[in-house]
């Protein structure tokens, strides 16, 4: 029995509709904070079964019977490793055989401010004695792409990134992946560096809208406290805006560039090329 956490986000439900790609949806468990929100797992015959990250009593009943565990990192940044010791302990007791684990990239050494709580969540899953993998994912392509309709409303893009390289790969490319891991295609104990086959700059991003769109979309490069007080001023919480441009900041520094293809070669195809996700970013009347 193959289960995984956070069923419903973005990338869980990719997962999940990966896995029922290959195997019978009686063999899946969807761990939900809500299972009215997994309805539609459900009607193709998914187990749904209630779990928070915070109850480690729900997870411990909820993991009954599993023997590979997707660990998605949870979304709630600051209360992450808390949370994912509850989840390696439920599945501890409960002998979960295999652990996989949605980790950062190059985590043991990353400047970005979110790497601790996945070095910290690494060495739980590495002293609990569960057989495990480790899957660093890179950035989301999703994460910048989600700017497009910003920029052409605006003219341009902005960031703090500079010529840092960004190898990014989409959700679905991630997604995939951990499928694979789950159905038994990587080995135990495997740490997995995973990035997008062709690194890009921003403003090479903003080269390939303005190619789509016959639009000059210039790319701006901010200091970090202006693009962060420029995020304010678009709306964004102040948590967020400061952690978007420091992240910025740690990619012009390479902290999201590998050029190993890992993630292609488990994927037995190339990653999603930057034009593509663009393509799928634009708005309907770009």
């Amino acid at each position: 029995m193959i289960a995984l956490t956070g069923a419903t986000g973005q990338l869980g439900q990719r997962v999940t509709h990966a896995l029922l790609a290959s195997r019978a949806a009686a063999d899946v468990v969807a761990l939900v904070r809500n299972p009215a929100k997994a309805a539609e797992l459900g009607a193709r015959g998914v187990t749904l079964r209630a779990a928070d990250y915070n109850d480690g009593a729900a997870l411990h009943g909820a993991l009954a019977g599993v023997e590979r565990l997707l660990l998605i990192s949870s979304s709630e940044v600051g209360q992450r490793a808390t949370q994912h010791a509850n989840v390696i302990a439920a599945a501890k007791r409960q002998g979960v055989k295999l652990l996989i684990y949605t980790s950062l990239l190059h985590a043991e050494t990353s400047t970005l401010s979110l790497a601790e709580e996945h070095r910290q969540t690494e060495a739980m899953i590495k002293t609990s004695g569960l057989p495990f993998i480790l899957l660093r994912n890179g950035w989301y392509t999703e994460n910048y792409t989600a700017s497009v309709p910003a920029a052409l409303a605006n003219g341009a893009f902005y960031g703090s990134a500079g010529h840092g390289q960004i190898a990014s790969a989409t959700r679905q490319d991630y997604a995939e992946a951990a499928a694979k891991a789950l159905l038994g295609e990587v080995p135990s104990g495997s740490t997995l560096e995973l990035a997008g086959d062709v690194a890009y700059t921003l403003a090479d991003l903003a080269g390939e809208v303005s190619r789509q769109t016959g639009r000059a979309i210039p790319y701006h490069n901010l200091p970090e406290a202006d693009y962060r007080d420029a995020l304010v001023k678009a709306g964004l919480p102040d948590w967020l805006a400061a952690g978007l441009a420091s992240w910025d900041v740690s990619a012009a520094g390479g902290a999201l560039f590998d050029d190993g293809r890992a993630l292609s070669q488990l994927l037995g195809r190339p990653t999603t090329s930057l034009a593509a996700a663009v393509t799928a970013a634009l708005p309907a009347h770009a």
